[in-house]
C-alpha cells in the first residue's frame, strides 16, 4: 500500500516538474502580450487621428453657418443630401460640419454641460446657435461627421462610445481648457464645429477649432 503511495506521488511530482516547462507566467494587465488581444484604448485611438487626420477633415468639409441657415429656410434637414452626414448610412442622427463668427452673448456653466450663445455675423434669423463649452459635450456630432471613422471598425458598441468621449475629452483639453470663460462674453469668436439636427429652432455645436477675436 505504502509502496502504491510512493509510485503515485512520485507521477505527480514529475507531471508538476514536465508541465512547468509549459506554463508562461504573465503579469497582471499584460495579458495582451501573450494572446495578442490587447486592450483597446479610445484615448490613443483618437489623439493618432486628430491632428493629422480628423481637423483637416472637418476644415475642407465645413459649411459657412450664416449661409446654411438662410438656405436652409427652417428646415435643417432639407440639406441633408448637400451637407449632412447620417450616422448609419441613410438613417441615424443627421450631422453636418460648419464655421462661423459670432459674437458671444451669453454663457451657461450652471450644468456640466456648458455652452455660450453666439450673435452670429451674417444672420438675423430665428434659430439660436450655441456652441458647447464642456465639461460634459451632448451628442456625438463630430465622431458621425468623420467619414474614416465607421462602427463597423470598432469591436463593440462600448468602444464606438468611447470613441467620442474620447474626441470630447481631447476638444475640452486642447481647446475649451485654453479659452478664458470668465470675460469670453461680449467677445467674437471664429468657429469651426458639428452639430446633429434635434431641433429645428435651436442647434448645438461641439466646436473643433475655436478663435477668440
Amino acid at each position: 500500500m505504502k509502496k502504491r503511495v510512493l509510485i503515485v506521488l512520485i507521477a505527480c511530482l514529475l507531471m508538476a516538474f514536465f508541465m512547468t516547462g509549459c506554463v508562461k507566467v504573465v503579469q497582471i494587465g499584460h495579458e495582451g502580450d501573450l494572446t495578442g488581444d490587447v486592450a483597446f484604448n479610445a484615448a490613443d485611438n483618437v489623439a493618432g487621428i486628430w491632428q493629422t487626420k480628423a481637423i483637416p477633415e472637418l476644415e475642407k468639409k465645413a459649411v459657412d453657418l450664416s449661409g446654411f441657415l438662410k438656405d436652409s429656410n427652417g428646415d435643417l434637414k432639407s440639406l441633408a443630401g448637400k451637407y449632412g452626414k447620417y450616422s448609419m448610412g441613410d438613417k441615424g442622427e443627421l450631422s453636418y460640419v460648419v464655421k462661423g463668427k459670432g459674437q458671444v452673448t451669453a454663457v451657461n456653466r450652471e450644468k456640466k454641460a456648458g455652452f455660450m450663445t453666439l450673435k452670429l455675423d451674417g444672420y438675423d434669423g430665428p434659430v439660436v446657435v450655441q456652441l458647447q463649452i464642456g465639461s460634459v459635450y451632448k451628442g456625438s456630432a463630430v465622431r458621425d461627421s468623420l467619414t474614416f471613422i465607421k462602427y463597423e471598425d470598432y469591436k463593440n458598441q462600448v468602444d464606438w462610445a468611447k470613441i467620442s468621449q474620447s474626441i470630447h475629452d481631447i476638444i475640452n483639453s486642447e481647446l475649451i481648457a485654453k479659452q478664458d470663460l470668465d470675460t469670453i462674453q461680449g467677445k467674437s469668436v471664429s468657429f469651426v464645429g458639428c452639430f446633429s439636427v434635434n431641433n429645428q429652432k435651436e442647434i448645438l455645436i461641439t466646436p473643433v477649432e475655436l478663435t477668440v477675436q
